[in-house]
């Protein structure tokens, strides 16, 4: 279909990263025609890029009843499935597109080799890459192989992964490497050359990021809390069986998703992309923060079944709580208790330093989280979030249990007691062994979660105290 004033090139937007943009355009051109395939798989990709997933998985549905034939929707169909954790749905699929030899095996290849590492198939996997195919010529491919070769030769695997990171292949695809490289370069006790090459890969494959806005809405937010009363009352119903995880990332939310989805009444629903939603749909009703007393109940409601709505496909059979782990939440606690009165919030906290660290050296997008890409931009947003939240919480009356990471991990049992009776639910066993858990983890935690409970990563920036300057103390 030719681009036209009225139907622009979104491949060239997709191309130079317009997804907000995309996002607006396909919205209005799906109003005019619900039946444009090419804007609901535009409107798949930019929302997918964004990060909001429910509406990626919505668009690629709708564009897959239109042609289900297609190649490429098929593999986007099955990378949005991963992300949602259908993982077994996304092998399934990634394999009929390899087994046909379809245009896009390459891709296909590479999208089952995430797949399978990320799910913790490492037997697949490796029996992926010893099978060949033209597929291991792409240089991406590396990345692939070097997953398999980590586990006997981790110093040949971490050089090869560095070489790659510092040369001009795609940038993307450097990244991943070297993030690969830096985690095995700290596991190896080579603190400094990790660090390096976090510095490297922040200085050469980042985006900028507005910090100073993220620090002026939460001073706002503050300044409104500082009243000691809440400026505006529920402007929607009571909510129930939705938990939210309050923190930043790299502070232990992983570990208490996967301990509350061990239980029969709990379903976590990982990094749902429905809070963010909620906070820009109150930005674009004129609402936040001041306004939130003047939002319109109808527009209120419509917000929050526009939540319920997407955690509803995610449910675990009947289970009577969604935990949803979305790590943004922190920002928006007056639209959630404006929105959605009635949610439970879990604040955990960690070792500040311990989190700055694990930040810096991991791979998180670098648009959508680019405060991780130096120290002191780190320090600046958890400083705002260990000050706005439990003011927050408390002015707000938000119910809600506040966890220390730490403390998490001495006394796993008593946290758990506690979080499971805020939830009105009885204690089962279960939940004191989270490696058992056979769900997809796609966060960062993926390996750690695997294992049982352990204090390994307490104190783990005491090997870059070299980093740290008297302002963290």
């Amino acid at each position: 279909m030719p681009a036209s004033p009225e139907n622009p090139d979104l491949d060239a937007l997709l191309a130079r990263r317009a997804f907000g943009e995309v996002l607006s355009r396909t919205q209005a051109s799906l109003r005019r025609n619900p039946r444009d395939l090419r804007a609901w798989h535009a409107q798949a990709r930019a929302a997918f890029a964004l990060g909001r997933l429910t509406v990626a998985d919505e668009a690629i549905e709708r564009a897959m009843r239109l042609n289900a034939a297609s190649h490429d929707l098929a593999l986007l169909r099955a990378i949005i499935d991963h992300r949602l954790g259908r993982s077994d749905a996304a092998i399934d699929r990634l394999r009929g597109l390899i087994a046909k030899g379809a245009p896009n095996t390459v891709d296909a290849t590479m999208a089952l080799a995430e797949v399978l590492h990320r799910a913790g198939r490492r037997q697949e996997l490796q029996t992926l890459v010893t099978s060949g195919g033209t597929w291991l010529s792409d240089p991406r491919a590396q990345i692939v192989t070097a997953r398999v070769t980590a586990l006997t030769d981790p110093t040949g695997t971490a050089d090869r992964l560095e070489a790659f990171a510092r040369s001009d292949a795609v940038a993307m695809a450097r990244r991943i490497a070297g993030f690969d490289a830096v985690r095995m370069l700290d596991a190896a006790g080579e603190y400094r050359r990790a660090f390096a090459l976090a510095e490297h890969l922040h200085a050469t494959t980042g985006e900028p990021f507005d910090v100073d806005g993220v620090i002026a809405d939460a001073n706002a937010q503050s300044a409104l809390l500082a009243r000691g009363k809440p400026w505006f009352t529920p402007r929607a119903p009571a909510v129930n069986g939705v938990a939210l995880v309050v923190g930043m990332p790299r502070s232990g939310t992983t570990l208490l998703e996967q301990m509350l989805d061990r239980h029969s009444a709990v379903t976590g629903i990982g990094e749902y992309d429905g809070i963010n939603t909620l906070g820009t749909a109150v930005i674009s009703a004129g609402a936040w923060p001041t306004g939130l007393a003047m939002l319109p109940t109808d527009e209120a409601l419509a917000m929050q079944q526009n939540y319920l709505s997407g955690i509803a496909s995610m449910r675990r059979g009947n289970t009577q709580w969604m935990f949803d782990k979305s790590l943004n939440t922190w920002h928006w606690l007056p639209a959630v208790a404006a929105v959605m009165p009635g949610a439970v919030c879990f604040h955990i906290m960690r070792e500040p330093r311990d989190t700055a660290v694990s930040l810096f050296l991991s791979n998180f997008h670098p648009k959508n989280v680019g405060w991780t890409s130096s120290l002191e931009s780190i320090r600046r947003i958890i400083a705002a979030e260990r000050a706005l939240v439990p003011q927050a919480l408390q002015t707000l009356g938000i119910p809600h249990e506040s966890i220390v990471y730490e403390e998490l991990v001495a006394d796993p049992r008593g946290h758990m007691e506690r979080c499971l009776k805020r939830m009105g639910l009885a204690m089962e066993e279960t939940v004191l062994a989270p490696e058992s858990n056979a769900r997809t983890v796609l966060t960062l935690s993926h390996e750690q979660v695997r294992k049982p409970i352990n204090r390994s990563s307490i104190g783990r920036w005491k090997n870059y105290e070299w980093a740290f300057g008297a302002e963290w103390d």
